[in-house]
């Protein structure tokens, strides 16, 4: 009787299984690594001594988010201990490397450290009291001295802030300890009330046209801010949001993702259906403000869905889009107003609208043709220069018979839609629905043409123009088409600008109004057209665009600020943007997910050997008995 004995299953651990056991017991607490620490902690400090001299707390201090406890002012000193503090404990998962539990290691630290980034508002409150720098550093005042100390004196402010940022940087620091579901939770909370006090005047504007006064009241307090009761209420309801929708929304996404054919674009179609509903329902109970609001961050979208053909899918780094805008808003202005210096044929908007396309289209052809060939930083600052090129020529006493200089054009009439209607700045609800008919055939023809075989061709440029060349892609014609592309659907908006705002000046094209609009289009996601609408309602409606405001009135001064901490932020941590579309994903980590894969590869390749193994014993002792 020969006895076989299996090979063994479950000998050798499975990939998950092997990071398992690779898992080491908590660090001692006071095991810290201090020089980290100090490093971390002095980079914070800076920070915060950086925000309050930008004289961002004072000027926030008057926006409140929790009535009576918590403003917009505080809350901007508030986040940087808690970044760090919860940064401080980061630990990367290596292959081979042990990952220690966290603990309270992770707590101490955190605190360690934001009680440092804290000692930087103690010191400066120790310098205002004792020193006056008002001459460099205007906002070196009593006022933010006060604010500082809570009008309690600097011995308080020193030590009050010291304790702030151990106890901020300890929750930091805690985040780490605590489960996922708690983690989840606390998440949606906070997200929650921040978003609701942002969004006060919108909802107060909607639950005005709704007749649903008394509900907003009961959330907010009269002077701004949310009620203690709102903040419970909504805790609670986030609460349970946040356990009950735990992996619905990743669940829903994966039914949909693992569709194909025609479900998977029913699916689409009905989701796409169904934002649209909500957008035209919206502005009906929407007040002008809120409408304002919507019809300038539709125009911003159809800015930023025509750089994203240029920057996005072809890869072209423009930074004179501007130019198209203002060729966009003159043409339509010229052609339409009655004012209009030299000629002034007075064309119906949707005609003159035909001539703007093949006026905007000539000059994204003239752009483009000699700058074309150039590549990377050359090109970029080629488009730069065009781009202030148009604006000077608009201004200039030379062609002021034709575009009227510095006094620009005014007097424009509205947009006349085939005689049933007039799209003026008077009525923002009709700018927003005409914004909002062009938006969708710009979304339309940018889903089109990035599917089509122009599209592949733009993304093959995009990721190595010599290599496409080779493929025998014509770069030069692709390059130029896109450009011809992304400056019609900019001369879109330049069209609807000029009917809204009813005057046309050379100073509403500033290249400021280039970097913002490349700004939305990063932190949304290049090549995403999602993404691009997002980051629009994001940046544009929250902060507002260069001289348009948003929902946060209070950031006016602070807006290219913020614009800049994001744009480096998401180049550091997220350079594929916010929503970003498939393909850019795996363009931007292709080496992590070949490193993913090889590791994946060798771990399978081990576990075949010892199964071979453990085969070979099973047959050699069946063999002996």
């Amino acid at each position: 009787m020969s006895l076989a004995v299996p090979p063994e299953t479950g000998s050798q651990p499975t990939p998950a299984a092997s990071t398992a056991s690779n898992d080491s017991p908590p660090r001692p607490p006071f095991a810290q690594d201090w020089g980290r620490i100090a490093r971390m902690g002095a980079v914070g400090a800076v920070g915060q001594i950086f925000i309050s001299l930008s004289n961002m707390p004072v000027k926030l201090d008057g926006r409140a988010i929790i009535e009576g406890i918590l403003s917009l002012g505080y809350l901007s000193l508030v986040v940087l201990p808690f970044a760090v503090g919860s940064r401080v404990g980061y630990q990367v998962r290596r292959e081979g490397v042990p990952f220690h539990r966290p603990g309270t290691y992770e707590v101490v630290g955190g605190a360690a450290c934001g009680a440092v980034v804290g000692g930087g508002l103690s010191l400066l409150a120790i310098l205002i009291a004792n020193f006056d720098l008002r001459e460099p550093l205007v906002n070196w005042s009593p006022i933010l001295a006060d604010l500082l100390a809570f009008n309690r004196g600097t011995v308080f402010a020193v030590v009050i802030w010291l304790a702030v940022g151990a106890v901020i940087g300890a929750l930091g620091g805690l985040l780490r300890v605590i489960p996922p579901l708690a983690k989840r939770i606390l998440w949606t909370v906070v997200l929650t009330l921040f978003g609701a006090a942002v969004l006060e005047s919108l909802t107060t504007d909607l639950a005005e046209g709704m007749g649903l006064e008394g509900p907003v009241e009961w959330f907010y307090a009269p002077r701004g801010g949310l009620t203690v009761t709102g903040v419970i209420a909504l805790a609670i309801g986030s609460t349970v949001l946040a356990v009950v929708g735990r992996g619905r929304v990743k669940g829903a996404k994966a039914r949909i993702d693992s569709l194909e054919g025609p479900a998977r674009t029913r699916a689409h179609l009905g989701l796409i259906l169904a934002t649209g509903a909500v957008l035209v329902i919206l502005p009906m109970f929407a007040g002008k403000l809120t409408n304002e609001l919507l019809a300038n961050v539709g125009l911003f979208v159809l800015l930023a869905l025509g750089l994203n053909v240029v920057v996005g899918l072809a890869g072209i780094l423009d930074l004179g889009y501007v130019a198209f805008f203002a060729v966009g808003s003159y043409s339509a202005a010229v052609l339409t107003a009655a004012a209009s210096p030299r000629i002034n044929p007075e064309l119906p908007w949707f005609v003159a609208l035909i001539g703007v396309v093949i006026l905007t289209g000539l000059v994204g052809l003239f752009i483009g043709a000699p700058v074309i060939r150039m590549r990377g930083d050359y090109l970029a600052i080629v488009t730069l220069g065009f781009g202030e090129i148009i604006r000077l020529l608009f201004l200039s006493d030379w062609l002021s018979g034709w575009f009227g200089g510095s006094q620009g054009i005014t007097n424009i009439p509205g947009a006349e839609i085939f005689g049933l209607a007039e799209v003026s700045g008077t009525d923002p609800r009709s700018v927003f629905y005409l914004v909002l008919a062009f938006c969708a055939i710009a979304i339309y023809v940018s889903w089109r043409l990035e599917r089509s075989r122009i599209g592949r061709a733009w993304m093959a440029v995009r990721e190595d123009e010599t290599v496409a060349e080779a493929m025998g892609i014509n770069t030069v014609n692709v390059k130029l088409l896109a450009f011809v592309v992304g400056a019609v659907l900019g001369s879109f908006s330049g069209a609807i600008f000029a009917a809204k705002v009813g005057s046309v000046f050379p100073s509403s094209f500033l290249i400021l109004v280039s970097i913002v609009i490349l700004v939305v289009v990063i932190f949304g996601g290049m090549g995403s057209i999602v993404g691009v609408i997002a980051g629009s309602a994001v940046l544009i409606g929250v902060l507002g665009g260069p001289k348009q405001p948003g929902l946060l009135a209070e950031f006016s001064e602070f807006k290219l600020l913020i614009y800049g901490a994001l744009l480096v932020w998401m180049m550091l941590a997220r350079p594929e943007g916010l929503i970003p579309s498939v393909r850019r994903t795996r363009e931007l980590h292709q080496e992590e997910m070949a490193q993913d894969a090889w590791l994946r590869g060798q771990t399978g390749d081990d576990e075949k050997a010892d199964d071979d193994k453990g085969a070979t014993a099973g047959r050699t002792v069946a063999g002996e008995s």
